[in-house]
Formats: structure tokens, C-alpha cells, sequence
């Protein structure tokens, strides 16, 4: 029997796209323009809908110009790859947009800045405004000048963020293969999943890490953890290849359906808890943890018993028991340097000897996110 319609997949009208270096660029490095083309002429067909478009590549598009046989090891070359082709990149969908009199409109996001509640309001403002203009936003990570975000912060990840920033109906995630297997897809009686409702589903599956092309940095792991993330906030998921992304979209039964688990959280603290790396890290006493986690309070300095790392006000921090577990992720509004003087004491007594600005949370509950055991 044929396996039924995804009603809500359907049904989206907001949808984030995401799509993989290695299903735009050629074996040998540099885009593929015709792989670029077939993309566009998909997205461009969903009448009524909202796009964006994640897309990765801007290093692999630069690695012919600069004539670097595959993906470089060090950092700065990455980021020399990056300047040279996240310019090819967004030309070529220019470009390719433009055959269907459509504009594009380049988004350059960073998770350490759109965790801060300013720069997150920023950048869905300008998400909003581009959508109400009618240009398709083409996000990607600021890989010119990133450092976690280039070895941590894989686009997939970055997708999932961006659905939960514009509050996206959907996520679809283009690979080079056509969905989840419960093995290597390369191997006989590998079998690729339909469904998953849930982490129970992926049990004694073996995810496998970077394919074959070198280009990208992912690989199915970190498109499980993205589906993960989305899922998690209410937004459906479908895994498959950049060739059945029409299927995908019109909510045919292809690739892997990933069902919505969880509930939308507060905007930009998914991007605290599954985007942000924390800068150092403050152990709590035990009733502190129970203030933190029973009651959601804020972190006042009576609560802290120990300060580790360097990091200055505004950073992400871990947020510790007193067994070194991490119970919370926030933004810290003291520097690394003054906790020592906080630590124990009532935000009145410190006001008292050190002035106003003393008298206030290290950690605000506004700013601060819960992990899970």
C-alpha cells in the first residue's frame, strides 16, 4: 500500500530549504551551474510559499579560483576559500533566480551574535522585510570571519536555528542521499527509514559522518542532530536528495519524514542552547541549581561557589553543579575577572561596597536556557 501524503508538509507556507556543498559543485571544486539551476527551478515553483534558503558551498566554490585541490586543513585558508566564494555563490544564484525575474537577498549569520536578544531581532526583521519584498534570502554562515562556527557550526545545525528564527511550517534537508538508512546506502540490505516520530526510531542506527566528495563538513550525523533541534521545536522535517526536492516539498513519501516532537521555545534561546559556545563556566551550590531549574529563576552571585575560564560580560557560559555537571547555558553580564568578588555575597551587600551596577543578576533568567540530563 502506498504510504500516505505528509499533510503537513503540504501544507507549509514557510519553509527553510537547506542544501549541501557537495549537491552544488563538481568532484573537482567550483559550482556546478547546472546543479545550481535544477535547485531554482524547484524552488521557484512553489506558488505561494516562502523560501529560504540555506545554503552551504561558499568554500568549495572557492577552491578551483584559489587552486586548492580539496577542503584545506587550517583555518585561515578555509576562510580565504570562503571570501573568494561566497561571491561565486551568491552570483550564481543571481543569476539563476533572475531567469525567473526573482531577486535574491544574502544573509550572514553567526551564532555568537544572533544568541544576544538585539542581533536576534535583528536578523528576523530583515528575514521579514525580505520575504515581504518578495526576494528569496539565501543564508549562510559567516565563514570570512568565523572561527567555532566554520568547525562546529555546520550549516545543517545553522538551518535547523534559522526555521525556529523565522518560524518556518517546515525544514527540508538536500543531500546526496535520499534519506536516513539504517546502514551504509552503499552496502547491500541497507534500508532507508520512512518516519521517524521520535529518538526511540534511531536506535542501533549507524549514522555516518562527511561523504565521499570532501567538500562538506557534515555528513548524516549532523542532519540528524539538525532534525533533532527542529523537531524538538514543533517543525517537521524531510531528509532526502537535492534531485527529489520537488517530491520533498509537495509532500510526496520520499526520503525521511521526521515528526515534530516538542513545542516552539523562546526564540533565540534555541540558538543559546544548540548554536552558542560557551566561553567559561560558573559552579552553582545546590540551592541555586534548585532556584534555577525547579523555580527558573535568575543566577544571583550567592548562589555561585567557583568560576572557570576567561570570558567577558555578554558571553555564553555553562552553568554547573557541583558535580561539574552543566545544568544551564546563559549570558553572563559580569566579566570572568569579577565573579571572584561576587562569589556568596547578596546583590545588596555588593551594591552597598561596589556601587549600583552590582546590584543585579549574573546570569538573567531571560538569558539563561536549561540543558537536558
Amino acid at each position: 500500500m502506498a504510504a500516505a501524503p505528509r499533510q503537513d508538509v503540504s501544507d507549509a507556507r514557510r519553509i527553510v530549504v537547506k542544501i549541501g556543498s557537495s549537491s552544488l559543485t563538481t568532484a573537482a571544486g567550483g559550482l556546478d551551474a547546472d546543479r545550481v539551476d535544477a535547485l531554482v527551478d524547484v524552488l521557484v515553483k512553489q506558488d505561494g510559499r516562502q523560501i529560504v534558503l540555506v545554503s552551504s558551498g561558499a568554500i568549495a566554490a572557492g577552491l578551483a579560483p584559489l587552486g586548492l585541490a580539496g577542503r584545506p586543513a587550517d583555518l585561515a585558508r578555509q576562510q580565504a576559500a570562503a571570501s573568494v566564494g561566497q561571491g561565486l555563490l551568491l552570483a550564481r544564484y543571481t543569476a539563476s533566480f533572475a531567469r525567473y525575474g526573482r531577486r535574491v537577498g544574502q544573509v550572514l549569520l553567526t551564532s555568537y551574535d544572533t544568541s544576544r536578544r538585539s542581533h536576534y531581532r535583528n536578523a528576523y526583521r530583515t528575514l521579514d522585510q525580505l520575504f515581504a519584498m518578495n526576494v528569496v534570502p539565501i543564508v549562510n554562515e559567516n565563514d570570512t570571519v568565523a572561527t567555532d562556527e566554520i568547525r562546529f557550526g555546520d550549516n545543517d545545525r545553522l538551518a535547523a536555528l534559522v526555521a525556529h528564527l523565522v518560524r518556518a511550517d517546515l525544514l527540508v534537508l538536500l543531500s546526496d542521499v535520499d534519506g536516513l538508512y539504517d546502514g551504509d546506502p552503499s552496502k547491500p540490505g541497507a534500508r532507508r527509514l520512512t518516519e521517524v516520530a521520535g529518538p526511540g526510531d534511531l536506535a542501533g542506527v549507524g549514522i555516518g559522518r562527511a561523504g565521499r566528495s570532501g567538500v562538506g563538513t557534515g555528513g548524516m550525523v549532523t542532519k540528524v542532530e539538525a532534525a533533532a533541534i527542529a523537531t524538538g521545536a514543533g517543525i517537521p522535517v524531510v531528509l532526502t536528495s537535492a534531485g527529489h526536492a520537488g517530491e520533498a516539498l509537495s509532500g510526496a513519501p520520499t526520503g525521511t519524514y521526521f515528526r515534530p516532537t516538542g513545542r516552539r521555545a523562546a526564540g533565540r534561546l534555541l540558538w543559546l542552547a544548540h548554536a552558542s559556545a560557551p566561553r567559561g563556566a560558573v559552579v552553582l551550590d545546590a540551592g541555586a541549581v534548585e532556584a534555577i531549574t525547579e523555580r527558573h529563576g535568575s543566577l544571583l552571585p550567592a548562589g555561585i561557589t567557583g568560576v572557570e575560564g576567561e570570558f567577558a560580560a555578554g558571553e555564553p557560559i555553562e552553568l554547573r553543579d557541583q558535580a561539574g555537571r552543566p545544568v544551564a547555558r546563559g549570558l553572563v553580564n559580569f566579566d570572568a575577572r569579577e565573579i571572584p568578588l561576587l562569589i556568596g555575597r547578596s546583590t545588596h551587600d555588593l551594591a552597598a561596597e561596589l556601587g549600583p551596577a552590582y546590584e543585579r543578576e549574573v546570569v538573567h533568567r531571560d538569558d539563561l536556557v536549561l540543558l537536558r540530563p
